[in-house]
């Protein structure tokens, strides 16, 4: 389709999209122009406020509208352990599972060489300076079971083990190469709790 008017430019945004391709793209665009105008403008006006209110929280470095967050400002959340996770799309995930009651800590990716990822372009010297100021007793490495994670689960042990903090791996249950978004809810919790130290 021709990225010329007002259809063209909406489908070249959309195929932007993750898992959005162009045939997609273009059904959802003229969904979006035979809906009622009053559903466009929603939708148009909840990017806007995302775009506008979401921050990350100055704690977790989890997505939030107020700084901290709900969960660094809920004081019925067990401040020493401490779940790491690469994405805040993680937090989520494991949230639903409703068995776990400690804080995070969102890395915003996961060490990946080949792709010029390093330690310094994730939140792991924030992760360092809050393993050093509270009374953490575990961190749990929640990233995805994939060659990424795994490598970032490893090389957060060796930082944090000589801190005297219990480092745990989340155990198998998340099939290798899975990402943790789309897993159920009954895998998550059993791999929470099947935890392994690193």
């Amino acid at each position: 389709m021709s990225n010329a008017g007002p259809i063209g430019r909406l489908v070249a945004e959309l195929a932007k999209l993750p898992g959005v391709g162009e045939k997609t793209a273009a059904r959802l665009a003229f969904h979006i122009l035979r809906a009622p105008a009053e559903d466009a403008v929603a939708l148009a006006s909840a990017i806007t406020d995302l775009r506008a209110k979401i921050r990350l929280c100055s704690r977790c470095w989890d997505f939030t509208e107020e700084d901290p967050c709900e969960i660094c400002r809920d004081q019925r959340r067990e401040p020493s352990l401490l779940c790491v996770v690469a994405h805040p799309q993680d937090v989520i995930a494991i949230e639903r599972t409703g068995g776990y009651r400690g804080r995070y800590h969102v890395l915003h990716g996961v060490l990946s060489p080949l792709d010029g990822i390093g330690p310094e372009d994730l939140r792991i010297a924030e992760l360092i300076r809050r393993c050093g100021e509270g009374d953490l007793r575990e961190v749990i490495v929640a990233t995805n079971p994939s060659v990424e994670g795994e490598t970032t689960a490893i090389y957060l042990a060796k930082l944090i083990r000589p801190l005297g903090i219990r480092t745990s791996r989340i155990a198998t249950g998340v099939p290798m190469g899975g990402e943790l978004e789309y897993a159920d809810r009954l895998t998550l919790a059993r791999a929470i709790d099947g935890r392994r130290e690193l």
